[in-house]
């Protein structure tokens, strides 16, 4: 596989990341702006947000969790130049996955769909490693 196709889910992956921090400062600038939040000691992570900011803050802050697994086994997979066309197929199973977790999460925000599309990307994952770990002992 080629670098840029390897690289392409990881890229799209930061997009994401970086729209929603670009979002949640919009959405906290505004809600401050309006007077709509309850500015309490401590980290901002714990006042008293409006929920449109507070949902967008969350989302940004599930793509700091599961993501960086993701992260170091494409970096892996590049050094150790194991990426095939099935690990760049469960890369974008993941990232779709990330991206449908991240609408969900802004938008209805229905907990047990969120839940579950959470869980597929965290199997996805776990196929991706268990994929890279059979191609790196085994040589599959």
């Amino acid at each position: 596989m080629t670098v840029q196709a390897v690289l392409a889910p990881l890229f799209a992956q930061v997009l994401l990341t970086f729209v929603l921090l670009v979002a949640m400062g919009r959405a906290r600038i505004a809600a401050a702006r309006a007077g709509d939040v309850k500015v309490g000691r401590g980290s901002p992570r714990g006042f008293a947000w409006p929920e449109k900011a507070a949902k967008v803050s969350d989302c940004f802050h599930n793509q700091l969790e599961l993501p960086p697994l993701f992260y170091a086994v494409v970096t892996l997979a590049l050094v150790t130049k194991t990426a095939d066309l099935v690990f760049v197929g469960l890369c974008w199973v993941f990232v779709a996955l990330r991206y449908l977790h991240a609408f969900e999460h802004v938008g209805t925000n229905r907990v047990r769909r969120r839940f579950s599309l959470f869980l597929a990307g965290a199997i996805a994952l776990m196929a991706l490693w268990i994929w890279f770990a059979l191609k790196v002992f085994i040589g599959l």
